[in-house]
């Protein structure tokens, strides 16, 4: 998939919670980006390293698009290894502090969590690759910093545990409230372009269209393409 400034999304399944981690490439510069990258072993750390050496590319931050275990098991070692610089929400920093203990209540090993973030806030755009950018779009609901990243130029949003291909974000863990995540699905999500490519958390790749017209957890909202507005 390419599109916009040339970039592309190469996708990872890691760790029990099967996560999505994802590599997010400029296809001319060279450089790429980890988003929630949940490798939770050596093997799963080295399968995403090797494909960043094998293809030439040089990682320059990690994103979060929230702070739950699954999805942070292998930032320390990458911003370690590749002395780079960690975003996230503030308001999930207690959640990332709480991160061992909710991984060891559920039989896996704890996360290392000593990592600085640098926060992100609604609306800020991230400027990697110097062209384009990926606008923050705060989600708060699974968790109190839940955000999403989205490119108008290359069609394409990371939602984190927002937004599932025909589901939605669990909002009865710690810091949940479902009001608000449903509030930012319908009110943001819901009006971006019905062409951009959803990348979640968890399971398949969709579009903002079919989770319009077919989410369950949506409905009704069988709104037509006229009435997108640009965010």
């Amino acid at each position: 998939m390419s599109s916009g400034c040339q970039v592309s999304v190469k996708s990872f399944c890691f760790n029990p919670f099967r996560e999505n981690s994802y590599l997010l490439c400029d296809e001319v510069g060279g450089e790429c980006v980890f988003v929630d990258p949940g490798c939770y072993d050596e093997a799963e750390s080295e399968a995403l390293k090797s494909f960043v050496s094998s293809h030439g590319l040089k990682p320059n931050a990690i994103w979060l698009t929230h702070g739950h275990f699954d999805h942070v098991f292998g930032v320390a070692g990458l911003a370690r290894d590749y002395s780079i610089p960690v975003y996230m929400s503030s308001e999930d920093k207690m959640i990332l502090k709480r991160d061992p203990v909710y991984a060891c209540g559920v039989g896996l090993k704890a996360p290392d969590v000593s990592f600085e973030t640098e926060d992100l806030v609604e609306g800020q755009v991230l400027t990697t690759f110097n062209r384009g950018g990926f606008k923050v779009i705060a989600t708060p609901g699974h968790t109190p910093g839940g955000v999403c990243f989205y490119s108008e130029e290359n069609k394409i949003l990371f939602s984190g545990d927002t937004l599932f291909a025909g589901s939605i974000g669990r909002a009865d863990l710690d810091g949940g409230d479902y009001d608000k995540e449903i509030v930012g699905i319908m009110e943001k999500l819901m009006l971006l372009p019905g062409d951009v490519e959803v990348y979640p958390g968890h399971g398949p790749s969709t579009s903002i269209a079919e989770e319009r017209t077919t989410n369950p957890f949506l409905q009704p909202f069988n709104e037509p393409w006229e009435n997108e507005i640009d965010l």
